[in-house]
């Protein structure tokens, strides 16, 4: 069989299998579903209102939030390993993620010696912030970096210096 027609049959399978976990999905929950009553709710010819809010209000928002973000995920990583010419180069190996998880820290550790309750919004945003402090410098780094490998190890340099920071942040911040 050759490699293409081994590729296609693997993202059918794929496919297929994607189609089967969000029926799935449909199905379990809280409010247990046969298949005959989620089709029926999907094709818009059901009478129960109860069911027929459960599927469109809360479980096709959720299935379509998760094939979005899960998307987005790939994509990123994609990105990072084609901007690199590296195949190890991801969110953690190059520090972003410890940034992130830094300025989350500060964030939270400032607004709660205030007496402010963080919201999810704020946190996202320092996430993002910390995300894109922590990228900016491995670009800067990899301006200077002629070697892959060591644009790698400063990568994860970053990450071991922002994770220290954070630990001790935490540890000496108030209970």
């Amino acid at each position: 069989m050759s490699s293409k027609k081994r590729t296609v049959l693997v993202f059918i399978f794929l496919f297929v299998l994607l189609l089967t976990f969000i029926f799935l999905n449909i199905m379990i929950g809280s409010v247990k579903l046969t298949p005959s009553e989620v089709m029926r709710i999907l094709f818009m010819k059901s009478d129960n209102e109860l069911n027929t809010t459960v599927i469109w209000v809360m479980r096709i928002p959720r299935i379509l939030t998760a094939l979005i973000l899960g998307a987005a995920l790939s994509v990123a990583g994609f990105l990072l390993q084609t901007f690199f010419h590296s195949p190890i180069a991801g969110p953690f190996v190059l520090g972003i993620s410890s940034g992130a998880k830094l300025t989350v820290s500060i964030s939270m550790i400032y607004l709660l010696s205030r007496g402010v309750v963080s919201s999810s919004v704020t946190l996202i945003i320092s996430a993002f912030i910390g995300a894109m402090l922590s990228m900016g410098f491995v670009l800067v780094i990899s301006q200077k970096v002629k070697r892959m490998s060591m644009l790698i190890i400063c990568g994860v340099m970053i990450g071991y210096i922002c994770n220290a920071l954070t630990d001790f942040l935490v540890t000496f911040a108030d209970d």
